[in-house]
């Protein structure tokens, strides 16, 4: 079980949990009254659909990466096809009932919401599947990070606010922005960690296009960009949402390891202050937006 969690890569969870919690909070303050905007069952299935995507495109990268050879030296966290702590086979399987977990619980919301959805959720499926599998697939094109930002930034975000309110918001897209960017700074983490063996296994990454030191700043610069977007929303439309400047606070370290040039396994801890910072400033974000007037 515990190869198993491992495998799920929980440090990158707060990139599924963070968008339902700012997307919800977005819908709590749309109609200016606590006890309209939002619907309990409605936010905890796109949470489930959330958690479940992310999870299953995780297994779906370790089989993936696992038959192809390219996680034979690795540097990161362990993957179960790769080290033999599972078959290719098992891993597959457990990428499949993530997804049609989420596909259950995306049901629900898309009857209630709009069958439309339907087509938004199968998109997420497949941008889960072929980030490293099928033929061509985009994560070894230097894509990942485009679609990172679009799934678990505009989509889940903007998405868990539509399910609430069926429309689009202007501060949802706002917010949206943010939270996608945090998600996208994990990927690039990961993948700055990971230049010399990508390059080796011939995966051109967006890291590996870029170098090492242009990717080091990329990395600073959406972190930056991260939190001057919380500036604008808490200046133009809801005040208290600079309670998630404090996520500065947990920023700043792992900002600064990148730009010490730490490479290797010493960048694996980045990784998860990464994900603390995002769930922090999105925390905070959701709590700010729906608590300003």
């Amino acid at each position: 079980m515990q190869h198993w969690i491992a495998g799920a890569r929980p440090r990158t969870l707060p990139a599924a949990i963070v968008p339902v919690l700012v997307g919800t909070a977005c819908a709590v303050r749309d109609t200016g009254e606590w006890n309209h905007g939002i619907i309990v069952w409605r936010a905890l299935a796109a949470l489930v659909v959330s958690l479940a995507i992310q999870i299953g495109t995780n297994y779906a990268n370790d089989y993936s990466d696992g038959i192809r050879g390219t996680d034979a030296v690795r540097v990161g966290p362990v993957r179960l096809v790769a080290s033999g702590l599972a078959s290719a086979s098992a891993v597959k399987r457990a990428a499949f009932a993530s997804f049609a977990v989420a596909a259950l619980a995306g049901l629900g919301l898309a009857a209630a919401a709009g069958w439309w959805l339907i087509a938004v959720g199968a998109a997420a499926f497949l941008a889960g599947w072929f980030y490293t599998g099928g033929p061509r697939p985009y994560g070894y094109a230097g894509f990942g990070e485009l679609f990172v930002f679009v799934f678990f930034g505009l989509v889940a975000t903007v998405g868990t606010t539509y399910v609430q309110v069926e429309k689009i918001t202007g501060l949802s897209v706002a917010a949206a922005i943010p939270v996608g960017l945090i998600s996208t700074a994990l990927l690039v983490t990961n993948n700055l960690r990971d230049i010399p063996t990508d390059a080796t296994a011939g995966k051109r990454t967006l890291a590996v296009r870029l170098g090492d030191r242009r990717t080091r700043l990329l990395y600073v610069a959406i972190v930056v960009v991260v939190f001057a977007m919380v500036v604008a929303i808490a200046v133009v439309d809801r005040p208290w949402a600079a309670l998630a400047l404090i996520g500065v606070v947990v920023a700043a370290p792992p900002v600064r390891t990148v730009l010490s040039g730490a490479s290797g396994r010493a960048l694996i801890p980045v990784l998860g202050a990464t994900g603390r910072t995002q769930l922090v400033m999105g925390t905070l974000l959701a709590i700010g937006i729906a608590v300003s007037a």
